[in-house]
């Protein structure tokens, strides 16, 4: 059942329950991708996880190792829990404001969908039987990314009552444990170093670096104060916390309305004086337009979005109200990264330690190369900014080109597991496909000679240098972990060698685009024909007896997992299994070759994709939350809808119902993402292989019409599916599509209707591992 009420365009606690607050913290972040709030309550207690973040701050830590190794990485890198400005604290005729105390009447908290703001109304009776009513709105900019704001309002109900609000900062608060090593905690308990303080009026400002990254951060507050009443205010600092106090006596009905103004900034190069005025200038640029024009702003830019990246499902409200769910923390994740990574956690949560991953390619970016280009097209900037530290990695390696990191905060390599970790090199060919499937979707040839060409150039050369030709001239990629991470260290993994085929094409097309720029990075004909050759000769095993491709090479010879006899407890595996074990027996984590069916389909046929998802998704455990989405846009495809629409349901509602049970850590973005994916490249087909989009539309049956939107070239295409037809019309301009594999154009004002054919699934269901189906998804429920 939903946790949740169901409606279309917010999210709604009705009543408090301090045994979610972690995963409703998650929940309700607020960030725009520079800036991350996480959902704590105002009054900073009681809390599951504080947590306020700035994309790319981190710590250095030491990486333990029973036995280190040559290239072993040796520094790890953290996010910080950073100054805290979201707290509020109130005292009602000397009673603190605490939930756990007096009577809580009343709890709501909204997320508004479309407003971008987190709104909570509170009424409270002390345990002095003081009855309150209190009222708070809080947002970050989508407009001035360094810039939070608050509204704080607060009016006695029953009688009077003296009033005192502490509006603050807080260094260095008090938090959980963030690991076991005392190493570790120690370098992120307290993280920060004070360095400046300042206080004027109902303005403070602090001032911290880390210890080891030296980093350099300001935070600064200032505020607005209204009420009925004369206010007593002043300001205090010490080098870890600044205090604004209200104080004033209100009659029922009068209220005090505060705002608060919150501004941001760091550097790991500029100076204090810098620091200090850049966050500064940052709250005069928010009291430009003040609480109402931050609130206009907010709209203005969600209304934009939602106009080009909307998904309109009719039959289901909760897949509805989860994937705008979704698309808005996707949204916030990017909207002002700017050149900064989206972290697997995006802003939500110290989850991973705050790191980036692959799946921010493969998952998060392709939705927002279709919602929001600009997002995806700074992510992909962050990538070549880190550019020199791979090529650093790849020679370490000893190999040529550049090795991105598996994981990582600033771009160095921050996994001490190498088998899950450094072994993951397909990390490389996901960033290229990104790269490639940004510029044919918008067409932005500037991107690709200024940051493109290079990031392909230089990831085709490691593919060249870690694969071999054998003595038959075939190439092949050895010893190397895809995506199941509980297949580490083989040789010819599909997923890897067709995504490094794709890279190795898409460079040598590029470079020939771009013959200049290409010789200045020491490209020429020979490099070229030696990327084409190894593409053109790249393994992919087939187990020829069983009619399907093996995941990797001899993957369907090792022994079958004793999935009858796994007690339901023991899953995910990999708590219960020694990796040696996972790794020699045919039990899948998440999507391998399955999800090289997806991004290289143009690489299978239809017959072979229907026999490798039937053999695949029986031995697929979905240990982790990449896996589900997968399953559901392939399912789609071979034509079990109905299971699709189940897995459909597990992607949507990791966080919202916190299926795995880790929510509290921050939200899952590429789980987020495979949301849109499961239904705009599962229920709405659509492929852009080769640069030409195509749809294969069907829906299951309880989604009665699916509407969604996608930008290409600039243009807005939009598609209207019911279980008879596809319409497709365009804003502007024309495009060229395909329709079940027919060819058609569409020109802005004449949209095109084309029917549906029924579904002809090659295989009967596939029957998933003992205990470990979908949980299904009818119409009676």
């Amino acid at each position: 059942m939903p946790k949740f009420p169901v409606e279309p365009w917010a999210l709604r606690e009705t009543r408090l329950d301090l045994d979610d607050l972690a995963q409703t913290e998650s929940l309700f972040a607020l960030s725009n991708g520079h800036i991350g709030l996480r959902g704590n309550l105002d009054e900073g207690e009681p809390f599951g996880l504080p947590g306020t973040y700035l994309n790319s701050f981190y710590e250095e830590r030491p990486l333990p190792y029973a036995e280190a190794g040559y290239g072993f990485p040796e520094e790890g890198q953290s996010i910080v829990n950073v100054t805290n400005g979201k707290v509020f604290r109130l005292l009602v005729d000397d009673e603190p404001f605490d939930v756990r105390y007096g009577k809580l009447v009343a709890h709501e908290r909204v997320l508004d969908l479309r407003a971008g703001t987190l709104r909570r109304d509170v009424e409270w009776i002390s345990p002095a039987e003081q009855r309150m009513k209190l009222t708070t709105t809080r947002l970050v900019s989508l407009e001035q990314r360094s810039v939070a704001a608050f509204l704080y309002e607060v009016e006695p109900v029953a009688g009077p009552a003296r009033i005192i609000v502490q509006s603050e900062l807080v260094a260095n608060e008090d938090t959980p444990e963030p690991s076991k090593d005392p190493r570790v905690a120690a370098a992120l308990g307290h993280a920060l170093t004070g360095e400046a303080r300042y206080a004027s009026d109902l303005n403070a400002q602090l001032l911290h670096r880390t210890h080891a990254s030296w980093l350099r951060l300001g935070a600064e507050m200032d505020h607005e104060v209204d009420a009925p009443v004369p206010v007593q205010a002043h300001t205090e600092t010490t080098e870890d916390w600044a205090r604004t106090t209200f104080a004033c006596e209100l009659q029922p009905g009068q209220k005090l309305r505060i705002v608060k103004y919150l501004a941001y900034g760091w550097s790991s190069q500029r100076s204090r004086q810098a620091i200090r005025d850049q966050v500064h200038g940052a709250i005069a640029g928010a009291r430009l337009g003040g609480w109402d024009g931050l609130v206009k702003a907010q709209r203005r830019f969600l209304d934009w979005f939602w106009g080009q990246a909307d998904v309109e499902i009719d039959g289901d409200a909760e897949i509805q109200q989860a994937v705008r769910f979704a698309l808005f923390h996707l949204m916030q994740a990017g909207a002002r990264a700017e050149a900064r990574p989206i972290a697997a956690k995006g802003l939500t949560g110290r989850g991973y330690d705050g790191h980036v991953f692959w799946d921010t390619e493969s998952f998060v970016l392709p939705v927002l190369t279709y919602t929001h280009p600009q997002a995806a097209r700074d992510g992909l900037r962050w990538r070549h900014d880190t550019l020199d530290l791979a090529r650093e990695r790849a020679k370490t390696l000893g190999l040529k080109g550049a090795a991105f990191p598996w994981r990582t905060i600033r771009g160095q390599e921050c996994s001490a597991y190498w088998p899950a970790g450094t072994a993951g090199f397909h990390v490389n060919a996901d960033i290229a496909a990104a790269v490639v499937r940004y510029i044919q979707a918008t067409g932005d040839h500037r991107f690709e000679a200024e940051f493109g060409l290079e990031v392909l150039v230089e990831t085709a050369r490691l593919w060249r240098s870690l694969g071999h030709h054998d003595r038959h001239g075939v190439f092949h990629i050895d010893g190397v972990t895809g995506p199941d991470e509980y297949s580490a260290i083989g040789d010819d993994n599909i997923y890897t060698n067709l995504m490094a085929q794709h890279n190795l094409r898409h460079a040598a097309a590029a470079a020939e685009r771009h013959p200049e720029l290409a010789r200045n990075f020491g490209v020429d004909d020979e490099e070229l024909s030696s990327w084409r050759d190894a593409a053109d000769r790249v393994h992919v095993p087939y187990d020829h007896e069983l009619g399907v491709h093996q995941q990797s090479a001899h993957f369907t010879l090792h022994q079958e997992w004793d999935f009858a006899g796994t007690p339901a407890g023991h899953y995910p595996l990999l708590l219960h299994y020694p990796y040696f074990d996972l790794y020699r027996r045919q039990v899948v984590k998440q999507a391998d070759l399955v999800l090289a069916m997806h991004w290289r389909g143009d690489r299978f046929t239809p017959e072979e994709k229907a026999r490798n998802f039937h053999y695949y998704d029986e031995r697929t455990v979905r240990d982790s939350s990449l896996s589900a989405c997968t399953q559901a846009v392939m399912a789609a495809e071979v034509g079990h809808t109905e299971l699709a629409y189940d897995y459909l349901g597990e992607a949507a509602f990791v966080d919202l119902y916190d299926l795995q049970r880790n929510a509290g850590d921050g939200l899952h973005m590429a789980s987020l993402a495979g949301t849109w994916l499961a239904l705009v490249a599962g229920f709405g087909g659509m492929r852009d292989h080769g640069g030409e989009l195509a749809f294969m539309p069907r829906l299951p049956g309880r989604i009665n019409r699916l509407r969604f939107a996608i930008t290409c070239h600039g243009d807005v295409l939009r598609v209207d599916v019911n279980h008879n037809a596809a319409t497709y019309a365009v804003d502007q301009g024309e495009l060229s599509l395909r329709h079940h594999g027919k060819p058609f154009t569409v020109k802005a004002g004449g949209p095109v209707t084309l029917p549906i054919p029924a579904p002809h699934p090659a295989t009967p269901p596939p029957a998933q591992p003992h205990g470990r189906a979908p949980r299904r998804r009818r119409r009676d429920e």
